[in-house]
């Protein structure tokens, strides 16, 4: 009698088959991460494009761009809301209100603005940042609560001289109570930053820089300055103005990095909700702050380089290897640098 013999894989057979899955898998998973981040990277730059159109529709009706207005006030972020379809989010806001209680080195958040300043704006947020935009902070009554962070700054300047102190007048777009010009843009709107991107921090402290991804989250805190006299911008150390710093020889003297970098878009904290262009991006060398001002780099995770809004509403990718000149120079508004385009 006869036995009919059923077809089957051997098991060379199989594991050859699965080999084969296993190289087309490796094949393809680079190239869906790649279409996967493209898309992040163009609704990162729709977003920055939203935020710079919002910044004209806010200087059409007010006739000034939007300011800083102190530490413990509000950001100009806050007071774009309405123009990004943020209307009652705005109206959860009274700017005749404080928004921070107490002294300035112990401000505490007015607990009016609790639902407000916790709220996530998506807008705000770059879409290839994976961290979690909840930050802890205390209310006036000592409760805890978290703010919502934010990707996207307002341009300081380019952090060169003592253009870090936002107390005075800078060569960007925002300083205090700048309430800024078009006009006042005289290397022209389409040769000079608006906004760019940052990482927010990742919330923990370090005592020393820490490599990688977590140096881009964390700001080091610069100590044993003091201010300059009064009508004097920027700070002192060792008697003598700090200008231009050479970052890497800053870097041993500090003695703690903390993640909070783009950690609330509604307080107006230079290091929370502005960039200047002092370092190219995603410098090596951390984000450095002595007071809350300091000297920054614009920092994404889209290879090899940021998104920068622009202020004739343009958005721009800047690479990584932009010569430090140029780079000072798109975020000067008033330098009369000259450079191209091709050079961002």
């Amino acid at each position: 009698m006869l036995r009919r013999r059923h077809a089957a894989f051997t098991l060379v057979e199989l594991l050859v088959v699965i080999a084969i899955i296993g190289i087309l898998v490796g094949l393809l998973l680079p190239a869906v991460q790649a279409a996967r981040e493209a898309a992040r990277r163009m609704q990162c730059a729709n977003h920055l494009k939203q935020l710079a159109l919002a910044s004209h529709n806010y200087a059409a009706t007010h006739q000034r761009l939007p300011a800083l207005t102190g530490s413990s006030s509000f950001s100009p972020q806050a007071r774009i809301l309405p123009f990004i379809e943020q209307g009652n989010l705005q109206g959860l806001i009274d700017f005749r209100q404080p928004l921070m209680l107490g002294p300035a080195w112990m401000a505490r958040l007015n607990p009016q603005f609790q639902i407000a300043a916790g709220t996530i704006v998506p807008t705000f947020i770059c879409p290839s940042d994976s961290q979690q935009p909840l930050f802890p902070t205390i209310m006036s009554d000592g409760r805890p609560t978290q703010v919502a962070g934010t990707n996207y700054m307002f341009s300081l300047g380019s952090g060169t001289g003592t253009q870090y102190d936002d107390r005075y007048v800078t060569d960007g777009i925002v300083w205090e109570n700048s309430w800024a010009r078009f006009s006042d843009i005289t290397d022209g709107t389409s040769n000079t930053v608006l906004m760019a991107e940052t990482l927010m921090g990742d919330g923990q402290i370090a005592s020393e820089p820490s490599p990688g991804l977590l140096g881009h989250r964390r700001i080091g805190s610069w100590g044993g300055s003091s201010s300059n006299p009064p009508e004097t911008p920027g700070f002192q150390r060792g008697g003598e103005t700090i200008v231009n710093p050479d970052l890497t020889e800053v870097l041993p003297t500090i003695a703690s990095f903390r993640g909070v970098r783009a950690d609330t878009w509604i307080r107006g904290v230079p290091y929370s909700v502005i960039i200047n262009g002092y370092l190219t991006p995603n410098h090596a060398i951390p984000d450095v702050n002595v007071h809350g001002r300091g000297w920054f780099a614009p920092r994404s995770l889209h290879p090899g380089g940021v998104q920068a809004a622009l202020c004739d509403g343009s958005v721009r990718f800047v690479g990584n290897g932009i010569n430090q000149t140029v780079h000072w120079a798109v975020y000067s508004r008033n330098g009369g640098e000259v450079f191209s385009h091709d050079q961002l």
